[in-house]
This record gives C-alpha cells, sequence and structure tokens, in this order.
C-alpha cells in the first residue's frame, strides 16, 4: 500500500498517465531522440524519479545502485561496503563538508555520514525525493548535520571551493553533457581535494553498429531516466578537460566475482532480496496492476512498472555481454 500511495511522487495522481505518456515519447522506442532528451533533461528525470522512486524504494530499500560483491556478501552489506569504499578512497575526515551529487533519497548520503563522521550536503531536482530524504533523515538522526538542496546539478548554488569532497554514485549519468556536470563539480570543490563517482557507461565492447546492442542501450535509457550513455572513454576525456587530475580509474564491474546484474537475473533467486528477483517483480508487477485496477494505485502505474521491466532485461543483457557498466569508478583531483 505504501508502493500504491507514494507512486507519481508529486504528481497529481489523476495527472500520472499524462506524465507516463509524456516521459515515454522521450525515448527512442516511443519516436524519442537523444538531442530531444538532452534539451528537456530536466523534466524527463523529473518525471522519471516521480514516477520510479516509490518503485526503487520498494525493491532496493534507500540506496538506489548496484554494487562490487564478493561471494558469501549480501547485496545489502556489498551496497554499504561501495559506499564505504568511496568514502574511503576520498579519505574523509570527521567533521568535512561533503557533497552527494544527485542524491537520490539520501541512502548513501547517510550512510557516508556514519561512516565517516562528516557533514554530507545532497543535490537533487527532484521535489518528492528530496521531502522523502529529509523525513529518513531524521528518522536517522543526522538532519542536523545532513541536509538536501533542490537544484541542478548542472547549475549548483553553492560559491567556489565550498566542499571538501565530492560524490556522485550512478548520478551524473542523468548530465545532459559531461564536462558541462564535472566543470561544475570542479567549481564547488575546494584546491586539492577530490572527486570520485561510480558512472553508468557503455563500455569498449560497445559496437554502436550492432543492432542488439542499441536495443539494450536504448532499453537501459527509458528503464532509468537517461538522456544517453557515455562510453568510459568520454567520461574520461571530460574529467580531464574540466581540469581535474586523474588519480585512478577501472571498471570495477570486471573484478566483481559475483556479477553486479544478478540480483535482476531471471535465472538468480534469492529471498534476501526477493522483490528484485523474477517471482518478487512478477508479484509486484501483478499486485500493481490488481491496484491500478481497485483505483486504490494511479491510472499509469502499471505502465511505469512494465518500462522498469524492460530496463531489468536491459541491464542484465548488458552486463551479461560486458558492454554496460554501473560501475565505472575514477578518482580524480582538483590541483592545488
Amino acid at each position: 500500500m505504501d508502493l500504491a500511495s507514494n507512486l507519481g511522487g508529486k504528481i497529481d495522481k489523476s495527472d500520472v498517465l499524462t506524465a507516463v505518456e509524456k516521459y515515454e515519447q522521450y525515448h527512442v522506442f516511443h519516436g524519442g531522440n537523444e538531442e530531444e532528451r538532452k534539451a528537456n533533461y530536466t523534466d524527463m528525470v523529473n518525471k522519471y524519479y516521480d514516477l520510479a522512486t516509490s518503485f526503487y524504494e520498494y525493491g532496493w530499500g534507500e540506496s538506489f545502485h548496484f554494487a562490487h560483491r564478493w561471494n558469501g556478501e549480501s547485496l545489502k552489506e556489498s551496497i554499504k561496503r561501495h559506499e564505504h569504499f568511496l568514502a574511503l578512497q576520498l579519505g574523509i575526515k570527521p567533521g568535512q563538508k561533503v557533497l552527494d551529487v544527485g542524491c537520490g533519497i539520501g541512502g548513501p548520503l547517510r550512510e557516508i555520514a556514519r561512516f565517516s563522521n562528516s557533514s554530507v550536503t545532497g543535490i537533487n531536482n527532484n521535489e518528492y525525493q528530496i521531502t522523502r530524504g529529509k523525513e529518513l533523515n531524521r528518522l536517522a538522526g543526522v538532519d542536523k548535520t545532513c541536509d538536501f538542496v533542490k537544484a541542478d546539478f548542472m547549475k549548483m548554488p553553492f560559491p567556489e571551493n565550498s566542499f571538501d569532497a565530492v560524490y556522485a554514485i550512478e548520478a551524473t549519468c542523468h548530465a545532459p553533457d559531461a564536462y558541462g556536470c564535472y566543470k561544475e563539480i570542479y567549481r564547488v570543490l575546494k584546491p586539492g581535494q577530490c572527486f570520485a563517482a561510480y558512472e553508468w557507461c557503455m563500455t569498449d565492447a560497445f559496437d554502436p553498429a550492432n543492432a542488439e546492442h542499441q536495443k539494450i542501450k536504448g532499453e537501459i535509457e527509458i528503464g532509468d531516466g537517461l538522456p544517453d550513455i557515455r562510453l568510459t572513454t568520454k567520461c574520461l576525456e571530460a574529467l580531464k578537460q574540466a581540469g581535474f587530475e586523474v588519480i585512478w580509474e577501472n571498471d570495477l564491474a570486471k573484478d566483481s566475482p559475483v556479477p553486479w546484474y544478478l540480483p535482476l537475473d531471471k535465472n538468480h533467486f534469492s529471498l534476501s532480496s526477493f522483490r528484485l528477483t523474477a517471482v518478487g517483480r512478477f508479484i509486484t508487477k501483478n499486485m500493481v496492476k490488481v491496484l491500478e485496477y481497485m483505483r486504490l494505485a494511479p491510472q499509469g502505474s502499471q505502465r511505469v512498472s512494465n518500462f522498469l521491466e524492460q530496463a531489468a532485461e536491459g541491464l542484465v543483457d548488458g552486463g551479461r555481454r560486458e558492454i554496460f557498466t554501473p560501475m565505472y569508478f575514477f578518482l580524480a583531483r582538483k590541483p592545488e
């Protein structure tokens, strides 16, 4: 019932179906194109997260991201370790001022703040996610040291040299322009300090002339609110162009003992992450169908469930073929 009542975020329940139709029109499967998605990225991404956030929280919890995972490690444990790894790479110290770019409802923000005893500000342009994040901060007891700012991370409302560290977890992939995004992060980061991120990217194995590869890319884009998915090499070029010194970079998916896409794989079953499995997703899909029919969930809810399922299939296929990664990691420094 929480899923049903929160579906649509800040969109009026009577307008959810119209929002779904508009969102779908941005994407290639419905006649959309990359230029239109980039030009209207704010509207597209906001509609996506209004529509999808309740599904994400229902399935993933508070941290909406994948993780490098060891054998014998649960998904929840791997997600926490993935966040701790980022904090350790940045060398975050107690009391430092940290920025989370594209923070979602703040799961990583709260975990990193508690792990490092730092003050973390999350920037996010989605009103529903910020409202939800503030409530979760209050419940976690970090509302005095952590906060959210509603703004576009392409035009951040912070003075230059404001933060001791900046990170982004599977978020700056929503930016219409990697260079513009990284340049803005460079501006607000203090000299001598670092920016680290996990980026969603197409790998060197991606062949733009391969129709099946393009289909997989399109499925991920519509199911995850992306204007385009960049190559890892393009992210690296944009970082250097923005002025960063790249300390190290690597696709962490290559060395993950447990495939990052396993929770979504239809051949995999797990009780600990049951809602993400094929059986769990099938139950959710039919539950949403019933709730929509009974008018307990707004019209259009089932279509949101459908494009999220389309994304899951694209992510698994992209992971298996090694043409896509959700964890291209880099650590970059702003020179003194």
